[in-house]
């Protein structure tokens, strides 16, 4: 079982990364390191699973954790997927829940 570097910690903060496997923990891995990875993270990110993977667990296992400003710069310059339509709220969220579209009864 291989483990993500021990200087990821505070990354993946939710849990102690000598227990996690960068195979079955891929999903939250992936999106912890998009997230809130430094630029050296996210090369180790690229380096172990590649870009073709991380776009994959990005756009077919969205995660509701991103910052609006968080998901454009990785759907519009670190990945391949400007051209790309996905869901926004698959993916943003605000502090206090999921951002839902508001309606005129909801205002």
């Amino acid at each position: 079982m291989a483990h993500p570097t021990t200087s990821l910690q505070p990354i993946l903060w939710s849990a102690d990364v000598t227990k996690l496997d960068v195979k079955k923990d891929r999903w939250y891995i992936i999106h912890q390191v998009l997230i809130y990875g430094t630029l050296t993270e996210i090369k180790w990110l690229f380096q172990t699973y590649g870009i073709k993977q991380v776009t994959h667990v990005f756009v077919h296992e969205p995660a509701r954790l991103y910052s609006k400003k968080v998901f454009h710069f990785i759907k519009n310059y670190l990945l391949p997927l400007r051209d790309t339509n996905l869901y926004e709220e698959d993916y943003i969220t605000s502090l206090y829940g999921p951002i839902r579209q508001r309606t005129q009864g909801r205002i």
